[in-house]
């Protein structure tokens, strides 16, 4: 449990560096006002507010989400949210029960693309032919 909640104050973290440091990420959530939280079932969690151009989270959950991934249990949510392939392993997650969501699509889409500012840079091998 103490990992799963360790992971959402790091993600928390992580975007707020990525809006200051990136200038893409900074326009991507200019503007945008959005409340959500990830969560267990057992109602471990942390809800995050973006507006004015920051994100800030707090312990608990909120009751004015307009959205919530919600893990079966903790570990499951450490395991799909720390996933090298978070992409798949959300996926999977959808398809097995382990991940729930609920509240606007439309919002987990968008959120889908502000997660994508924490992927690292893909790099191209030397050996790796296809790239040429």
């Amino acid at each position: 449990m103490l990992k799963f909640k360790f992971l959402l104050w790091v993600f928390a973290q992580l975007l707020q560096r990525q809006i200051r440091h990136n200038p893409d990420c900074a326009r991507y959530v200019a503007g945008k006002q959005l409340r959500f939280q990830i969560r267990t079932t057992s109602g471990a969690g942390r809800h995050y507010t973006l507006r004015d151009g920051a994100i800030r989270s707090s312990a608990g959950l909120a009751t004015d989400a307009q959205f919530t991934l919600n893990f079966k249990d903790a570990a499951t949510g450490f395991a799909i949210l720390s996933a090298k392939d978070s992409q798949a392993a959300f996926l999977k997650g959808l398809g097995s029960g382990d991940l729930r969501i609920s509240g606007d699509f439309l919002e987990v889409m968008w959120f889908q693309g502000l997660t994508a500012f924490l992927q690292p840079p893909k790099t191209i091998s030397p050996y790796d032919r296809t790239a040429f």
